[in-house]
């Protein structure tokens, strides 16, 4: 597998007059990676792609957006507690095999570093807490390394009082500056712990869109039925590729460090087609063949929210041991009379694209419990796909893919 320093998707330039992406101005690299954050970085790359390709799939017709790095985060400060074969289990879908639990725990705290002070002209915060019931025994050790690596906000709580749920939620709110209102809608008895990471993301594009040159137009749904949007345009110099599956540009926020790269598929093919298509070793060739063209880049104005419980596609991913009341095993966490496991994955996401840029939050909470194609015009007027990557790290941040921009 090629070495990782962004991510996702495939293909070969052959658009004459490009510049290679070695010459890319856009390009503003920092300090090297050290060999543990190249592979956490390659971990949650192969992790982004499994899980959006899951999700996506099961759901054709349906607008997608989710942010890999959020879940991967309240997963990793779960796996803090994990041990033996759920250990074992959850590091394998995470893609994390071969790192010592110090080196994962390092590789976030330094990525979390990277990706919040990267560029002072985007807004990116990471924000990570614990909730336990105040009446548990949680292992210190536990708590200490999550306060330490993850810099989470730890609290004890009355579980049995209706107030906590909506401390617990006005903490969200707060941390996804009001985009995503609340992750936990009641506390069951069984509920110990809420391992909760909260993404906020606010870009201005480097080449804004003419509001004035916004027009009503219409987008081709995936069944042909035409709906209407309010479709942006410009005509300026991007990073583009193509090949016989898809065309790709990318979108720069900022200072550049920050991009949108969005994958359109040719008009024989589907988004579909696209997600077949996407490997890591494909998404990694792509971010190689990327060249400069001037292009006029016609694009959907678009805001949602969206959310979805991602317990059976991490049980599909290989983490199944994790949610057995029985079989998990998080005696890291926990030093209790019954057993632990992870009973409910949520998350929870918000986009808004305008001519501006792109404001973008994420929440992911994970709740412990116990057994009791060439073309001078790029016109997005029909599915596509899209992230939000980070290029230094080759962080993915949020992945979507657009079915209907007419739906919030």
């Amino acid at each position: 597998m090629k070495n990782i320093k962004n991510y996702l998707l495939i293909l070969i330039i052959t658009l004459a007059g490009c510049e290679p992406a070695t010459k890319f101005d856009e390009e503003l690299p920092l300090r090297e990676l050290t060999q543990a954050e190249k592979q956490i970085v390659s971990g949650t790359e192969n992790f982004s792609i499994n899980i959006f390709k899951k999700i996506a799939q099961a759901e054709p017709d349906k607008n997608v957006f989710i942010s890999p790095l959020s879940i991967s985060m309240a997963l990793g400060m779960t796996l803090n507690g994990a041990d033996g074969s759920t250990y074992q289990a959850m590091k394998n879908t995470l893609f994390l095999l071969g790192l010592t639990q110090q080196e994962i725990n390092e590789s976030y705290q330094s990525l979390i570093e990277l990706l919040t002070k990267i560029d002072n002209e985007v807004i990116m915060q990471i924000a990570n807490s614990i909730w336990y019931r105040n009446s548990i025994q949680v292992k210190q050790p536990f708590i200490e390394t999550n306060q330490k690596y993850f810099n989470a906000v730890v609290n004890a709580m009355n579980f049995n009082d209706p107030a906590t749920v909506n401390t617990i939620n006005n903490w969200v709110k707060v941390s996804t500056k009001g985009k995503i209102e609340k992750i936990v809608e009641q506390i069951n008895p069984e509920t110990i712990m809420y391992l909760i990471n909260a993404i906020y993301f606010k870009g201005t594009w480097k080449y804004q869109f003419d509001k004035s040159k916004t027009k009503d137009d219409a987008f081709t749904k995936r069944n042909g039925q035409q709906v209407a949007c309010k479709m942006m345009d410009q005509e300026t110099q991007f990073s583009v590729s193509f090949n016989e599956i898809f065309s790709a540009i990318d979108l720069l926020y900022g200072n550049g460090n920050f991009s949108m790269t969005i994958l359109l598929p040719d008009r024989s093919k589907s988004v579909q087609d696209v997600l077949t298509y996407l490997t890591t070793e494909s998404w990694n060739d792509l971010l190689k063949s990327f060249g400069k063209a001037k292009k006029r880049l016609m694009m959907p104005r678009f805001n949602l929210e969206y959310k979805q419980n991602l317990n059976q596609v991490l049980k599909d991913l290989g983490m199944s041991i994790a949610f057995d009341p029985e079989q998990a095993d998080f005696k890291k966490l926990y030093d209790g009379p019954f057993n632990a496991y992870i009973s409910n994955v949520e998350h929870k996401t918000f986009i808004d694209v305008n001519e501006e840029g792109t404001e973008a939050a994420a929440v992911t909470s994970v709740e412990i419990g116990v057994t009791s194609i060439n073309d001078p015009l790029f016109r997005l007027d029909r599915p596509f796909i899209y992230l939000i990557r980070e290029k230094n790290s080759g962080s993915i941040l949020f992945i979507g893919k657009m079915e209907d921009p007419s739906l919030k």
